[in-house]
C-alpha cells in the first residue's frame, strides 16, 4: 500500500468516525432528551461524552493531520480556494463543538444529579441541552459542505 491510499484511507476513515459519531450521538441524545425520563437522559449523556471522548477528539486531531499529509503529498497549494474553505469551515466546526462537549458534559452532570437525587432536571439543563441543539445544526451543514469541498475540489474564487 502507498502513502497516498494509506492516508486517503485514514482521513475518509477518521471523517466517517466524526461524522458518524457525532450524527449518531446527537440523535441518541436529543430523543432520549425529548422522553424527559432522567434515568434514560443520564444514561444517554453519559455515553454520549464517552463516545466523544473515545471517538470523535482522536478523530478530530487526525483530520488536519491527515488532510495537511495529503495536501503536501499531492501538492496542493493551501492557498486554494476549496482547501482554504474547508479549512475555515473546520474551524467554525470546532468552534461550535467545543461548547457541545462542554454542554453534554453539564447535561450529564445536571441528569446524573437529578437522578441521584430523586429531582425532575433542572432548567440549566434544558438551556444547556436548547444551546447545544442550536449549535449542532451549523456543524451539521458545515461538515457537508467539507464533505462536497473534498469531493467536487471547486475553484470558488481567483
Amino acid at each position: 500500500m502507498n502513502a497516498y491510499v494509506l492516508l486517503k484511507t485514514v482521513h475518509i476513515l477518521s471523517s466517517t468516525v466524526l461524522f458518524g459519531t457525532g450524527l449518531g450521538t446527537a440523535f441518541f441524545m436529543w430523543f432520549t432528551h425529548r422522553t424527559g425520563q432522567v434515568a434514560a437522559i443520564a444514561t444517554a449523556a453519559r455515553l454520549t461524552v464517552l463516545a466523544d471522548f473515545l471517538f470523535t477528539t482522536p478523530a478530530v486531531i487526525v483530520q488536519p493531520i491527515s488532510g495537511f499529509l495529503l495536501m503536501r503529498l499531492m501538492g496542493f497549494d493551501l492557498h486554494t480556494s476549496w482547501l482554504q474553505l474547508s479549512i475555515a469551515l473546520y474551524l467554525f466546526i470546532g468552534a461550535c463543538w467545543l461548547p457541545v462537549v462542554w454542554l453534554q458534559w453539564r447535561a450529564r452532570n445536571l441528569a446524573i444529579s437529578a437522578l441521584r437525587d430523586n429531582r425532575p432536571l433542572p432548567p440549566t439543563y434544558y438551556r444547556c441541552m436548547r444551546v447545544w441543539f442550536a449549535l449542532g445544526w451549523p456543524a451539521f451543514f458545515a461538515t457537508m459542505t467539507i464533505f462536497w469541498l473534498m469531493v467536487a475540489k471547486p475553484t470558488l474564487w481567483g
